[in-house]
């Protein structure tokens, strides 16, 4: 194993910091070629086939492109659970996890909720899963990412309606909800120049960029449209750009919601907020 991770980290030092490029031999290593955590701490001698080292080349490769590990791979681990990922859907992020560890801490198990853009549906199924008695509803507006988020839920053996819907343009009629989450585009455009090349060249541009001139766009539409989907007293669940926290409170304050809460995540940034109907 120790001529495998030299390897390894030879080939990557001139890409990634010497933090990344320990935490990319590890995935390799135990994801990637499946040996057991003990084999590779303990650095015991290891052979690796034609077929496994022409995988771990391949990867490497991919890896010095800066391809995130997760499309790599093909999947990423979210709220205990497995996701399959590709270009097509957002690489779920830990701290989303806390948004939904949120929700779940504060509702009975029997709401009806619906998940607005949902990627690979790692917030809507994750709901599902810790609370199965609830009915889950989940849109996006690409079908690619639905079909990806289906294919999740039926792996996690969930139970989740998905749609394709264009927030934007949708047009709220009878379906009423005692809680709705978004985790929507919020990365201005201006931003791109300061952002990691693995997230700026892979990941889509669809679920991540909003106009510089309307950062609060996806927002201000969830929470008027709310207003009519929700229950009374249901809540609005965000996670927001960290940097509009207070601009979100104002403006979720000026159209009448309550009881508005902002928390930050593990890193201590502004990161998520919840609203009540009044």
């Amino acid at each position: 194993m120790k001529e495998i991770t030299r390897q390894i980290r030879e080939s990557l030092c001139n890409y990634y910091n010497e933090s990344e490029v320990v935490a990319l031999t590890r995935i390799l290593a135990t994801e990637l070629l499946d040996f057991k955590e003990s084999l590779y701490f303990l650095k015991e001698p290891v052979t690796l086939s034609n077929e496994e080292q022409t995988t771990l080349q391949n990867a490497i490769e991919e890896l010095q492109k800066f391809t995130p590990i997760q499309y790599i791979l093909g999947y990423e681990y979210f709220c205990g659970l497995k996701f399959k990922v590709n270009s097509s859907v957002l690489i779920p992020r830990p701290e989303t996890q806390e948004l939904v560890t949120w929700i779940t801490d504060k509702a009975t198990g029997t709401e009806r909720m619906l998940d607005i853009g949902t990627g690979s549906g790692c917030i809507a199924i994750s709901l599902a899963h810790r609370m199965p008695k609830s009915s889950i509803t989940a849109w996006d507006i690409s079908n690619n990412a639905l079909s990806m988020a289906q294919e999740n839920s039926n792996a996690n053996n969930t139970n989740v309606l998905f749609a394709q819907k264009d927030i934007l343009s949708y047009i709220p009629g009878d379906e009423q909800f005692d809680i709705i989450v978004s985790n929507p585009p919020y990365i201005k455009e201006i931003e791109k120049r300061t952002m990691e090349k693995n997230v700026l060249d892979y990941e889509p541009h669809i679920a991540l960029f909003v106009p510089n001139e309307d950062p609060l766009l996806f927002y201000r539409v969830i929470a008027q449209k709310a207003q009519k989907m929700l229950t009374g007293n249901g809540a609005l669940y965000f996670e927001i750009n960290r940097a509009h926290g207070n601009d979100i409170i104002e403006m979720l304050r000026n159209m009448g919601y309550q009881h508005i809460e902002l928390r930050k995540d593990f890193a201590d940034n502004d990161r998520m907020i919840k609203a009540i109907k009044r």
